[in-house]
């Protein structure tokens, strides 16, 4: 798959991931009041942000034509 993912965005992706995956398992290991249903899904998000930070491609973007890679 060709990337559709840029530097910025990857990088944003990265970090704004691994964040919610912390406070998402903190959520889940019970350290934050949120509950461990939305710390579930907010774990899951993180991981999904980061996963498609790490491979540059988001099949979201995809879908609606969006590409801040600089491959065009």
């Amino acid at each position: 798959m060709e990337h559709n993912i840029g530097a910025t965005d990857r990088l944003t992706r990265v970090v704004v991931g691994v964040s919610l995956a912390v406070i998402g398992l903190a959520a889940v290991g019970g350290l934050l009041g949120l509950g461990s249903t939305v710390g579930a899904v907010l774990a899951l998000l993180g991981l999904v942000l980061v996963g498609t930070g790490l491979v540059r491609v988001c099949l979201l973007y995809r879908l609606l034509g969006i590409d801040t890679s600089d491959s065009r």
